[in-house]
């Protein structure tokens, strides 16, 4: 089995200049495949064309990210629907709810959640969620559907969050905020089974210590299993096993 990093904006610029060697590096320490979760209109296309250059590796999602959602967010929800037909998209994410900077359209942002919640009830796709600062709010939304299943992405929050996330029948997304000092995520993943879990880079973003503050990189997917390997005394192969089995389990992607 090999590892699967079930977060990252691979199709971004901050990839342009390496991004090839950078899937070969992961390539060699078992990280084969990556799921891409859309950010906007904008992004969609060059996501596209990185699933259409590495087939076998690269997975799209779509959805339109909580920070793009704006007064004029049913026009984009209308673009991105369009493609949803025209491709293979193996879930509807990155999607949610994001009241840390600006609430301005925090109105917004929950219809855009809903509408695109619809997309993966209708399509029978799996939801990558972005939550910060809007646990509730997303939970209040999510517990009104019965046919639905997910991941929270990134997720930082305490064990009873987790344990609403696990009832609710969705994953949680382990990324680099395990290995940051001030986290208390560790606390958690010791109370929960490891059927619970996926991991993510969420690169570029939080890069796990010691690369804290750099452009997180595929290859550092690594760092963040053998952290759980660490604090669940198993083997990286038991992990490995289990995190493809997860995976498999949620995602509709190509079998190897």
């Amino acid at each position: 089995m090999f590892l699967i990093d079930t977060h990252i904006h691979l199709y971004l610029d901050d990839y342009h200049k390496d991004r090839d060697l950078l899937i070969k590096k992961a390539d060699k320490k078992n990280i084969k495949k990556f799921f891409l979760p859309n950010i906007d209109t904008e992004t969609i296309e060059p996501l596209l064309e990185l699933t259409n250059l590495y087939p076998k590796k690269c997975y799209p999602m779509i959805g339109l990210h909580p920070c793009s959602v704006d007064d004029n967010y049913i026009k984009k929800l209308k673009v991105l629907e369009s493609k949803i037909e025209k491709h293979n998209f193996i879930a509807i994410g990155e999607i949610g709810i994001d009241l840390h900077w600006d609430k301005t359209f925090k109105e917004e942002q929950k219809k855009a959640f809903i509408i695109q919640i619809e997309w993966a009830v209708k399509y029978s796709l799996p939801i990558v969620i972005h939550s910060r600062n809007s646990f509730n709010e997303i939970y209040n939304i999510l517990k009104n559907y019965t046919n639905l299943t997910g991941v929270f992405h990134c997720f930082g929050g305490g064990i009873d969050e987790a344990k609403k996330i696990i009832d609710l029948g969705f994953y949680l997304g382990i990324g680099g905020v395990l290995t940051f000092k001030n986290s208390d995520l560790n606390k958690v993943i010791q109370r929960i089974p490891l059927n619970h879990l996926l991991i993510e880079t969420d690169g570029p973003y939080l890069a796990p210590s010691p690369h804290r503050g750099r452009r997180n990189e595929p290859e550092n997917l690594l760092i963040i299993a053998k952290k759980i390997c660490e604090i669940k005394d198993i083997s990286i192969s038991k992990l490995t096993n289990k995190l493809y089995l997860n995976t498999n389990s949620l995602f509709c992607h190509e079998k190897p």
